[in-house]
């Protein structure tokens, strides 16, 4: 028997289950780059389109682990050395987190984890993860790759358009009753013409790129390795060497790259110092990939014009972190890539894993971000460990 100790974000605050707003989600059955969906064996825990990513939905993996005579554990509580998490943590043989509520496995965790085996990232991004320590200590690590990217590039989309067309004011202006016209557009402008660059054009980038080419913007990207050049000429793209090189020229900077030792608080105060006044920056990678401070300084001085993250550090950020009330922000909670359709995949691929790791079959090399002590399958292309 096995001891899984699955970590997920608090139930609603108005109960389990919800009253959802549809019946049912579209069936995706393969991603834009012809890899299928999670394809677990025999029935699910769950109907999709219901909220199973929280404490109590518990990514529908308890009818399985069960009946195979596994202990699951679920639990919120992962902050500090009495948390229930690292209470279970040290006879663990398996640990499954989200990058939207992590249970953060650093190195001194790892060193007390002496069961564990695997650390499953429901979801995609393994950052809070110690991936160096991981390898060392034999631990597999494992997400579901593209599982939830177009939820996070719909995101990214939806966060562009809300920051150039100063729509959150305006609606807020609305919501009070008022019809202040003026103050409405005396910030709004059209996204049609402008320069637009993501750093980082891997699945989620791509996509982003993919759906803003309708709007007629010119479109820009840095990335360690050029995509491929049909894919170049039909979005018309023009290729940076290097992020600063990228954000000089450009009205709109999408963050969409891993974070790892050298690129954390990359968009600090010289990186700003680069741009173009009034440009606005979208984050939903990885809050750290900014410097916290910096941000705050480049909004009130108006070198950036707008910040729009789904992303912080720590997670959950503090309710006096200064993002929440900084000017001309759009900040969510870490919330893009769990949308109820998300949610479906990645429980059923989480499923999948856990399946191919106690019956023996190996575990998609798509899935894998460290193996037998090293990087491997899509980790070797994302990752490293310096």
């Amino acid at each position: 028997m096995a001891k899984i100790l699955c970590v997920l974000y608090p139930d609603p605050k108005t109960g389990y289950p919800p009253k959802y707003a549809r019946d049912d989600i579209p069936v995706i059955s393969v991603y834009p780059n012809g890899q299928t969906v999670p394809s677990p064996r025999g029935e699910l825990g769950f109907k999709p389109g219901e909220l199973i990513g929280c404490v109590s939905g518990e990514l529908g993996l308890r009818p399985y682990l069960e009946a195979h005579g596994h202990e699951l554990i679920v639990t919120s509580d992962k902050e500090d050395a009495n948390s229930e998490f690292d209470r279970h943590l040290p006879d663990a043989d398996v640990v499954i987190s989200q990058p939207f509520w992590p249970a953060y496995l650093t190195a001194e965790r790892i060193a007390k984890a002496r069961k564990l085996k695997l650390a499953l990232t429901a979801g995609i991004g393994s950052d809070h993860v110690d991936l160096k320590a991981a390898a060392e200590h034999g631990i597999t690590v494992a997400e579901e790759t593209f599982s939830n990217s177009i939820s996070v590039a719909e995101h990214v989309v939806m966060m562009v358009l809300s920051l150039v067309r100063n729509y959150l004011p305006a609606h807020e202006i609305a919501n009070k009753g008022g019809w202040d016209i003026a103050d409405c557009v005396s910030r709004s402008y059209d996204l049609e013409g402008m320069h637009f660059g993501t750093v980082g054009s891997g699945r989620i980038g791509l996509a982003v790129l993919k759906r803003l080419k309708p709007f007629d913007v010119h479109l820009h990207y840095h990335s360690r390795h050029h995509l491929p050049a049909d894919v170049e000429k039909e979005l018309n793209l023009t290729y940076h060497a290097t992020p600063q090189e990228l954000v000089k020229v450009c009205d709109v900077v999408n963050l969409q790259m891993p974070l790892y030792p050298s690129t954390e608080k990359m968009f600090d105060d010289r990186m700003f110092a680069l741009m173009k006044r009034g440009t606005y920056l979208i984050n939903t990678a990885r809050g750290a990939l900014c410097d916290r401070d910096a941000v705050v300084r480049a909004l009130e001085s108006g070198q950036l014009a707008g910040y729009a993250g789904d992303v912080w550090f720590p997670q959950p950020a503090p309710a006096d972190h200064p993002w929440r009330t900084m000017p001309n922000q759009g900040m969510t909670p870490h919330m893009s890539g769990s949308s109820l359709s998300g949610q479906a995949r990645y429980a059923a691929g989480t499923l999948e894993i856990l399946q191919d790791f106690f019956e023996g079959r190996p575990i998609r090399p798509e899935y894998l971000i460290v193996d037998r002590g090293q990087l491997a399958g899509t980790g070797a292309a994302s990752y490293k460990f310096t």
